[in-house]
């Protein structure tokens, strides 16, 4: 078998065919044994990925375009998408690893299938287990088909206020709004991790099923204003890789 045959492949979304902007997460990739190649959502018709590194940055090609593309429709909403940040020059500034991502409103069904496939749901009617739902909406269906697998829902409205929850409690796992009105979920979860009850707790984003532009622009510069113009290393990217395996 040849290596192209063995080593599993990740597709590297949002940039086109942007060589050398995409030159470097390709070389982090390859670093951490993967093969990468870039795709469109075209290709989904020829096959899939092992999953998808995808650009969400303000200098990707539709980077939130593609993650709804992909998570709207049935065939391909299964595919394990990691965000990451590249700069302008294609420096990787940082990774969101969410465990996955949901499209609103969330198709029960799919939710408790989803949930029973990362193993979730074992425990649930054993122990009294917590899930956090960060909205400032409540999302009502969703805590209706989280409480009919067995899990208690704590709502918090904010991501001020799911920190303080957080840190009194120790959620199970955790939905999050992508947007919220004083953070974005990729800032939550990042502060999550600043506490240890929480800093590996799964953690699932919901999107709208359709994002205006606007929505767009100001969630790729959230997304900026968090990464501060750091760089992971090489070795820094692929402990984050390992441990999604």
């Amino acid at each position: 078998m040849s290596d192209t045959q063995r080593q599993p492949e990740i597709w590297l979304m949002g940039l086109g065919c942007d060589e050398e902007r995409s030159a470097k997460v390709r070389d982090y990739l390859a670093y951490a044994g993967y093969r990468v190649t870039c795709h469109g959502m075209d290709d989904f018709a020829d096959g899939r990925p092992l999953g998808v590194v995808l650009d969400l940055s303000p200098f990707s090609r539709d980077g939130w375009g593609i993650l709804l593309d992909i998570k709207n429709n049935a065939a391909t909403r299964d595919v394990p998408i990691l965000p990451v940040y590249l700069s302008q020059e294609g420096k990787v500034g940082g990774i969101f690893p969410a465990v996955g991502f949901f499209t609103l409103p969330v198709d029960p069904d799919y939710l408790m299938t989803k949930l029973a496939v990362l193993g979730l749901t074992e425990d649930a009617e054993t122990w009294d287990l917590q899930v956090m739902v960060v909205s400032k909406r409540g999302e009502e269906h969703l805590a209706k088909a989280l409480t009919s697998l067995g899990f208690d829902v704590v709502n918090a409205y904010t991501g001020t206020e799911a920190v303080a929850l957080a840190t009194i409690g120790r959620p199970f796992m955790v939905f999050c709004c992508v947007m919220l009105p004083d953070m974005s979920a990729f800032e939550l979860m990042e502060r999550f991790r600043l506490f240890p009850q929480v800093c590996n707790v799964p953690f699932f984003v919901l999107v709208k099923d359709a994002m205006k532009e606007g929505e767009r622009t100001a969630l790729s510069r959230q997304i900026e204003h968090l990464v501060r113009k750091k760089e992971l290393t090489r070795e820094e990217f692929a402990t984050h890789l390992r441990r999604r395996r």
